[in-house]
């Protein structure tokens, strides 16, 4: 699910990039595609695993599907 069309689907590429106070910015586009999409709920809180905890959290719920919301 993104801010900006709603649910996005298909080959996507995900980027979680660190800001600052611990949140994480989110956002998925379309692979090979010029725009960003902000996955919903994003900024996100770092978790005390890291910035690659966050990642592999929020690759494993868009690969689930169903509207994934950043955590």
């Amino acid at each position: 699910m993104t801010d900006e069309v709603g649910v996005v689907t298909g080959d996507l590429t995900v980027s979680t990039i660190r800001e600052a106070a611990d949140r994480a910015r989110i956002a998925v586009q379309y692979t090979g595609a010029d725009e960003w999409y902000t996955l919903t709920g994003s900024p996100a809180a770092v978790p005390p695993g890291g910035l690659a905890a966050l990642h592999d959290e929020v690759l494993r719920s868009v690969e689930r599907g169903g509207g994934a919301v950043s955590p």
